[in-house]
């Protein structure tokens, strides 16, 4: 259901640090001119520890009519209180996403079987619902033997696996046969020749086609286009993590004059020689 390339697309802020919702569409539009299956909005690279609670759902709302059925809307809408991500989970729903991208809980640090309860709750409402496991900003790792536990429910389609291991994708493949989707551009590729089926890309903001058309070749099984891209944006997809996500991507779309470069704190600014490190890897790949 979920294979393909989905953007974790930004929340852009006014210099005033208001949502931009109008910038907002202006970006997701430029996601389906690129080719890309998919939009998730208020994951970790759309801020969502900053924006309060109306804003996220306001973001999803916007997200799914700026779509309208034209690509997928995967909402984020995780939390580390089960109750906020039933409740987020529930509005995307009736707004009408396709589905949810459920992080672990952070910082509790629930236990496995918590983990374990925490997600089937939230599939018991009916929403397609994607795992994400990036354990170096939860705290926790979703088991192996959780994920399998997690994959016999009819609801949950799919993990986002963002903990840096191509042999895990092997692993999860071999216990339940879920939909596995990149959650590390440099990754990608090598996660989809072991099995993967697309990924939630960070660099898709700022160059949505050649990620759209790496996974595509990849599905296709033209593996050498999918080779030539992974090796031409290579440097890029670095790139976006030379510091905190989701500061590199945005720096670079204020580069491209798509949006003010505009965080909300504790995110602030890369250094100057960080920026000019970026600027010469967007220079290269003619995206400035």
């Amino acid at each position: 259901m979920f294979e393909g390339a989905y953007t974790a697309i930004v929340t852009p802020f006014t210099k005033d640090n208001r949502v931009d919702y109008g910038k907002l569409k202006e970006l997701i539009e430029l996601q389906i001119e690129g080719g890309m299956d998919g939009v998730v909005p208020v994951g970790t690279t759309g801020e969502s520890p900053t924006l309060d609670s109306d804003e996220h759902k306001k973001v999803i709302e916007t997200a799914v009519a700026t779509c309208h059925g034209r690509i997928k809307v995967i909402a984020g809408a995780g939390a580390n209180s089960t109750s906020e991500a039933l409740e987020l989970t529930g509005f995307a729903m009736r707004v009408g996403a396709d589905g949810t991208l459920q992080v672990s809980p952070y910082y509790n640090k629930p236990s496995q079987e918590g983990l374990y309860r925490h997600f089937s709750a939230i599939a018991d409402l009916g929403l397609p619902v994607i795992l994400y496991n990036i354990p170096g900003r939860c705290g926790v790792e979703i088991a192996l033997d959780t994920v399998a536990r997690l994959a016999q429910h009819p609801n949950i389609r799919a993990i986002k696996e963002a903990a840096g291991s191509v042999p895990r994708v092997s692993q999860i493949l071999a216990l339940c046969g879920l939909c596995v989707l990149s959650g590390d551009d440099p990754l990608t590729l090598p996660m989809m020749a072991v099995g993967a089926k697309g990924v939630i890309s960070v660099a898709g903001n700022i160059a949505p086609k050649p990620v759209a058309d790496l996974v595509h070749a990849a599905l296709e099984g033209r593996w050498q286009d999918a080779q030539r891209l992974h090796q031409t944006y290579f440097q890029l997809f670095s790139d976006m993590f030379i510091d905190t996500n989701p500061i590199p991507v945005k720096a670079a779309l204020a580069m491209m004059g798509r949006i003010e470069e505009a965080y909300r704190l504790p995110l602030c600014a890369m250094t100057p020689a960080l920026k000019n490190r970026l600027a010469d890897t967007l220079q290269r790949v003619k995206l400035i």
